[in-house]
């Protein structure tokens, strides 16, 4: 282990010659990436591309066959990371509790955890519903809620833990354009008040490139490029410039 200290607000992500083999077949065949502390990151790549099986290595749910996750320098297994960095993930579902309100919901990692005494829960519930534009409706039902608003709802959950590391699974899936430019504007906000890391899996062109600082393009388990959003759109490489058309992003909210 290095033995640094851990920023406390945003963190470096090293991805190392990762490989992933399910049924006798590489998933993700020795991935490199190394994203900067407050960055916004997005990982772009069609379905079935391996984009969202890194985003579950790079936040521990899976374990690589070769290859490590290094977080400010450290192991994402070791007990130090586990100690010191706080990350959150926003689901594609958004896998919010029907039965518990929006306030229960967004408080819910302190609760179950009794990391905080109620009243202090409820202030950073209010808080953190308010950062996302939905004050006041801590005691609404997730099924009273509008797409875009479930989405707001799982961010303010995440935040309420004070992340330094936010993942985001296709946040802008099964949206409205109005509502996926919404939840687009939440992850820059976040960015600018808590500069907090996003890693943001994504075949949604039009998110990736309003709000990446650097952009990776997947295809077939491995990373055919990076670069700033600019560098990416200029490129001569032909396989890139037919990812970039209608068709490979598909936008997965017309889904």
């Amino acid at each position: 282990m290095s033995g640094q200290a851990f920023s406390s607000v945003g963190v470096r992500v090293q991805v190392r010659g990762l490989r992933k083999v399910f049924d006798g077949q590489d998933v993700l065949k020795g991935i490199d990436l190394a994203v900067e502390a407050g960055e916004i990151f997005v990982i772009m790549g069609p379905s079935g591309s391996g984009k969202t099986i890194l985003l579950k290595h790079i936040i521990g749910l899976e374990s690589p066959d070769e290859g490590e996750i290094l977080i400010d320098g450290e192991a994402i297994q070791s007990e130090s990371v586990r100690e010191k960095c706080r990350m959150a993930m926003v689901f594609q579902s958004g896998a919010l509790l029907s039965s518990q309100t929006v306030g229960e919901n967004v408080g819910l990692y302190l609760s179950e955890h009794r990391l905080k005494p109620r009243r202090e829960i409820d202030r950073i519930v209010a808080e953190k519903l308010e950062l996302v534009g939905l004050k006041g409706l801590e005691s609404r039902y997730p099924a009273e809620l509008s797409g875009g608003m479930k989405k707001r709802v799982a961010i303010a959950r995440a935040l309420a833990m004070e992340p330094q590391l936010i993942l985001y699974d296709e946040p802008t899936s099964e949206l409205d354009p109005l509502m996926a430019v919404t939840v687009a504007e939440e992850i820059l906000k976040l960015k600018q008040r808590m500069q907090v890391t996003s890693i943001v899996v994504s075949h949604d062109r039009d998110l990736a490139f309003g709000i990446a600082d650097r952009i990776a393009i997947i295809h077939q388990g491995r990373i055919i490029a990076k670069g700033t959003p600019a560098a990416i759109r200029a490129s001569s490489d032909t396989m890139i410039q037919r990812f970039l058309t209608a068709e490979f992003t598909n936008n997965s909210r017309n889904k």
